[in-house]
């Protein structure tokens, strides 16, 4: 059974690069940089109400299967306020629209992105994620 978000995972080319735009995105520094032979080879942002993780995985440590052809059939959301203003906020970055503002439904929004270095982000309003945030603090 799922039971929630845990890690999503990117694999990069450039990972300094990744790193510096998603610090600025997201307004925090990575929490873990795990290094091979000196090299920066993974970095970790926690993010979120939850704290989810979100890695980058430079492309020369990827497990081979990381780069097949399976690579980006898996889009994440990640709950956002506003999706418009995000939306807008990630392309002014640089990313490209890969899908735009959608209403999904009653209290629900998405978008997604391909950011810079060609990966799927998306983003979503998320009422039952909400609720959920609400009931957690409550507990």
């Amino acid at each position: 059974m799922l039971r929630g978000l845990t890690t999503t995972n990117f694999v990069v080319d450039d990972l300094r690069s990744a790193v510096d735009w998603y610090t600025e995105l997201l307004g925090v520094e990575p929490y873990f940089i795990h290094d091979i032979d000196g090299t920066p080879a993974y970095i970790e942002f926690r993010i979120g109400d939850f704290q989810h993780e979100l890695g980058f995985i430079a492309s020369r440590f990827a497990p081979p299967s990381r780069l097949g052809p399976e690579t980006g059939k898996t889009l994440t959301y990640w709950a956002v306020d506003d999706v418009e203003a995000t939306h807008k906020r990630l392309l002014s970055m640089g990313a490209t629209t890969h899908e735009d503002v959608t209403k999904r439904g009653p209290g629900f929004v998405t978008a997604s992105v391909i950011d810079p270095f060609g990966n799927v982000l998306g983003v979503m309003y998320n009422q039952h994620y909400l609720d959920i945030v609400a009931s957690a603090k409550g507990a």
